[in-house]
């Protein structure tokens, strides 16, 4: 019960857009059917997947997550189906999988987008029929589990690119929630620097007491392309880098304007503009991908989420640096070539 207050205390919001999202929450959380959770990154997926989970009947199960982007493809169908003992080189033991282990519970999907098209009709077929096999193993397996997946792409379009499939996307799209970044959500910024400010207050053993004015206004008018993800990262280094009781930002980079785009600019792609900020940024961070200093924190993302975004867009240098160490030069020839 604690945990899933935790989960609830962390809903905060009294924006519009908010508000209409945690009343599809209370909507479709009683259900049994599929959700699907869509949103830029760093816009609380996973904390909104929690919510639909606590608020269901479900709450006393288990709520399992399963990050299909951050798991290399040859082993995702051991990590979601399980395997058995002898299955492949290196399964020495028998395995539980994901879809298992959240039996009468919840399963988180996350960057569902980034699942292989080969583990697509297994997947489709354990929605349908409830059941799977584990790698091995012809034995049946029956299991009660409800499906909630989460993405930054747009499925539809992976569909019609022939890089997802029509009847899985169909069947997770049951139910769509769909996530407001954070610059639609302007008057929700105070409560959640607030929040922010409160929480790592109490772990680093801090009392800041108070956040003026003007650096209220700064965090307001900051575009937060990171999203809440970007913010929270932010009052973290800020709550770190504070002595006493007023928080003191670093201004420098609240404060930093987003020019006007010319005509010209306007017509570029979405993949372009990605691709400059993230080039700024690490230009800003002397291509420094990771740690404090890096270019990861500044954009309000995981290490290994940057560099799939860098390898994407083809930024490269001869050499990166992740934590103060030589990254290898064989990742920005590869990078260059993405």
């Amino acid at each position: 019960m604690t945990y899933q207050n935790s989960v609830e205390r962390e809903l905060i919001g009294e924006s519009s857009p908010f508000r209409a999202v945690l009343e599809q929450v209370n909507l479709v959380a009683p259900a049994t059917c599929a959700v699907l959770i869509q949103g830029e990154t760093g816009t609380g997926k996973e904390l909104i997947a929690r919510a639909v989970h606590n608020r269901s009947s479900r709450s006393s199960g288990p709520f399992v997550t399963l990050n299909c982007a951050a798991i290399p493809a040859g082993l995702l169908e051991s990590e979601l189906f399980g395997h058995e003992r002898g299955a492949f080189t290196g399964a020495l033991s028998e395995r539980l999988g994901r879809l298992q282990l959240a039996n009468k519970g919840t399963l988180f999907l996350d960057e569902i987008g980034d699942l292989p098209l080969e583990l697509q009709p297994k997947l489709l077929r354990a929605l349908q029929e409830h059941e799977f096999e584990r790698l091995g193993s012809s034995q049946t397996i029956q299991v009660d589990v409800r499906i909630v997946a989460a993405t930054h792409q747009d499925l539809a379009q992976l569909v019609s690119e022939r890089r997802f499939r029509a009847d899985l996307y169909y069947r997770l799209n049951v139910f769509p929630i769909t996530l407001p970044p954070l610059r639609n959500r302007v008057d929700d910024i105070p409560a959640l620097v607030r929040h922010f400010v409160r929480e790592f207050s109490r772990r680093m053993n801090k009392n800041i007491a108070h956040i003026p004015e003007h650096v209220m206004q700064a965090f307001r008018q900051h575009h937060w392309p990171g999203n809440i993800r970007e913010l929270q990262n932010c009052v973290e280094r800020a709550v770190l880098m504070t002595e006493g009781e007023v928080l003191h930002p670093p201004l420098s980079e609240l404060t930093r304007r987003i020019p006007a785009m010319t005509s010209n600019e306007s017509a570029r792609t979405l993949a372009e503009m990605e691709r400059g900020h993230i080039t700024a940024t690490l230009q800003r961070s002397n291509w420094i991908v990771g740690g404090q200093a890096g270019a990861a924190v500044k954009l309000g993302l995981p290490r290994t989420t940057l560099i799939a975004r860098m390898r994407k867009l083809g930024i490269s240098r001869d050499t990166f640096r992740v934590n103060n160490d030589d990254y290898p030069r064989a990742f920005a020839q590869s990078a260059a070539g993405a």
